[in-house]
């Protein structure tokens, strides 16, 4: 047998070799742990809470394997099954918010001149409520596209919507942070 090394193959061949031995199933979770947990922290704050999503992910994925279609990218069927269960994660716990990491907001409308006068670590907070209080259905789309630089058509497939519906739901979502951030930048002036 030739001896290989797992980390150099593509996803969707290192499928096949994780049927054939299942202890290879690490490298998958060496792989999208810290990815899918990024993701996860876009939705859920506690980190306690998000170890066991990640856990249901790797377990629902592992047990889901033979059913894989190799012909699809494997990074959008894993992601769909986080995104399944951050669902579920939401729809127990109604209170769950967004947490932001320290990153440009890039989802900010440049537009928008937020000015000297509003302080950071304000505005994070800021965001992270605007952003938690879209419905889900706006900010899954704009966390894919944004903080985890998913293409449409990527978002297409994990969220099981069509390429178009994608850019039309993030425009709709950045305007409704638009409009959140020009009326939180008219209340701090008036201060």
């Amino acid at each position: 047998m030739i001896n290989m090394d797992i980390r150099t193959l593509k996803d969707e061949d290192l499928i096949q070799t994780i049927i054939d031995n299942p202890n290879h199933y690490v490298e998958i979770i060496r792989r999208y742990r810290d990815k899918l947990s990024h993701y996860l922290r876009k939705f859920i704050s506690n980190p306690d809470e998000i170890e066991d999503v990640l856990q249901v992910v790797f377990i629902k994925a592992y047990k889901n394997l033979h059913g894989f279609d190799r012909k699809r990218k494997f990074s959008s069927w894993i992601y769909r099954i986080t995104h399944n269960e951050a669902i579920n994660h939401l729809k127990k716990n109604k209170n769950a918010r967004v947490c932001l990491d320290d990153v440009e907001y890039k989802i900010i409308d440049k537009s928008i001149d937020i000015g000297e006068s509003i302080d950071k670590r304000f505005l994070r907070k800021e965001m992270e409520s605007i952003i938690s209080s879209l419905s889900v259905k706006y900010r899954e789309p704009l966390v894919l596209f944004y903080f985890e630089e998913k293409s449409y058509e990527e978002i297409s497939d994990i969220l099981r919507i069509p390429k178009n519906t994608v850019g039309t739901l993030i425009s709709r979502g950045k305007k409704m942070i638009k409009d959140n951030l020009i009326d939180l930048t008219k209340k701090h002036e008036r201060r």
